[in-house]
């Protein structure tokens, strides 16, 4: 199985875009590395914590899809150069450094890894 280093993944975040909302916390993903999609997402790690995957949500275009809805039936696209809100219902990050790792599995290429850190104001 080909394997897609994390310094690659790391591109997909878009940096300065971890912020706090009123329910919680979002940052953004780009995807300026080719077209897939995933059928099955692991859990974000927030500091060496893992995040509930029901809580954990993608919003794209106004529709919100919950990490444990995608499976191979219901599978979620990382289209090409379009902006993808990553948000986490509940779980409001104390000013500093945080350190955000997701993973999520792509056929043909298994479970994709990356982390990135990012400051909260």
């Amino acid at each position: 199985m080909v394997s897609v280093p994390g310094f690659l993944l790391r591109r997909l975040y878009v940096k300065e875009s971890l912020r706090n909302t009123p329910n919680g916390f979002e940052f953004q993903l780009m995807n300026k590395l080719g077209s897939g999609y995933t059928h099955g997402m692991s859990p974000l790690i927030v500091d060496g914590v893992e995040q509930v995957l029901s809580r954990s949500f993608f919003i794209l275009n106004d529709q919100e899809t919950a990490f444990d809805q995608i499976s191979r039936d219901n599978t979620f696209t990382l289209a090409m150069n379009k902006a993808i809100t990553v948000w986490v219902d509940g779980v409001t990050l104390e000013p500093g450094a945080r350190k955000i790792g997701m993973g999520f599995d792509v056929p043909g290429l298994g479970t994709l890894k990356f982390d990135f850190t990012d400051v909260i104001e």
